[in-house]
């Protein structure tokens, strides 16, 4: 294919937070008396928010677009164990096979293992909670990654619970990607939502880590700053190392892509940040950008919100001509809670 025929083509990026289902900061700072039930509560909220509702919306949102390359944030695993009994509930099988019933084939390019913890509850069951950021990309797609890395930050928030420090591990997976010969790299994040100070450090070791190549660059994720704000110095970090915010090229107004209520049952949306972001470097232009899941018609026949966060979905132009000599095929790596 020559290089003037994939100028008029566009890849098609997702960023999503698809919420734990739970608010966990009820545990930050709470006794070794207070933990069992804190941790009842919030498996109670999570059985509320029923991810086996929201992951419906969820797909549908992902066939209506049918983005090339999606990045997910609080890809959960929840496990309950009983004295006789271990229930699973991993949030990326589930999507997963949903998604292939609709006949949407996704593959998992690379999964970051973030924060655990396993807790007991005042039920008499002991809680379990991994978070985890993936990239995942079509099946039937020309795209081919290389150089895929998945790692947590040095940087990290430490808080109390049940009187003992427990670090809210976080991190970044990179891959490059080549299209018919065509290179660029793309980095997933999911930055510290409870300390600016953390936040900011986890945004500089992106720009000293992964962000550090010649390749045209995008990063995605959740970043915890809010573009709208004047003192976000996150975003403004970001934007001031060379990135573009691809909302931006649009002006489509606002764009708020969080928070719903914890119990997503709020009947007016009250999305009121724009901390979602698509941002890329050099060679690529922004075709249409829109946000997703933030609609009424999205919400689930219970009324819940598919998550607290909107997604946002870009289609960009990419012009570059470089050699994807050592690309590879789609990487798969093992998902299951260990």
């Amino acid at each position: 294919m020559s290089i003037k025929m994939f100028r008029k083509k566009h890849l098609s990026i997702m960023t999503w937070n698809i919420y734990f289902g739970a608010d966990l900061t009820p545990l930050i700072n709470t006794t070794p008396e207070e933990v069992p039930e804190v941790v009842a509560e919030i498996f109670n909220q999570f059985n509320q928010t029923n991810f086996t509702a929201r992951y419906e919306s969820i797909s549908k949102q992902i066939y209506k677009t049918r983005p090339d390359i999606i990045g997910l944030h609080e890809v959960a695993v929840w496990t309950l164990q009983s004295p006789t009994s271990l229930d699973v509930i991993d949030f990326l099988d589930i999507l997963l096979g949903d998604l292939s019933k609709l006949g949407l084939d996704y593959n998992i390019v690379a999964i970051n293992r973030n924060f655990r913890n396993r807790l007991p509850s005042s039920t008499g069951s002991t809680i379990g909670i991994l978070d985890r950021d993936v990239i995942l990309a079509r099946s039937k797609s020309p795209l081919k990654f290389s150089n895929i890395q998945e790692n947590n930050f040095e940087t990290n928030l430490v808080v109390p619970i049940g009187g003992q420090p427990f670090k809210v591990l976080r991190g970044w997976s990179s891959v490059d990607v080549c299209l018919f010969n065509h290179k660029f790299r793309l980095v997933s994040t999911h930055l510290e939502a409870n300390s600016s100070e953390v936040r900011f450090a986890q945004a500089n070791e992106l720009l000293k880590g992964p962000g550090v190549t010649n390749l045209p660059l995008i990063f995605i994720g959740d970043f915890n700053s809010n573009a709208e704000f004047d003192e976000s110095q996150t975003y403004d970090l970001l934007i001031d190392s060379g990135f573009t915010d691809a909302w931006d090229i649009e002006d489509k107004g606002p764009g708020f892509t969080a928070s719903q209520a914890r119990n997503l049952l709020n009947p007016i949306s009250t999305l009121n940040e724009r901390i979602d972001l698509i941002l890329f470097r050099n060679r690529f232009d922004v075709r249409k950008i829109n946000r997703i899941g933030n609609k009424q018609r999205d919400r689930t026949p219970s009324g819940l919100w598919p998550s607290d966060h909107a997604g946002v979905v870009a289609k960009l132009n990419f012009h570059h001509a470089s050699n994807c000599l050592e690309a590879s095929s789609h990487h798969k790596v093992n998902n299951k809670f260990l």
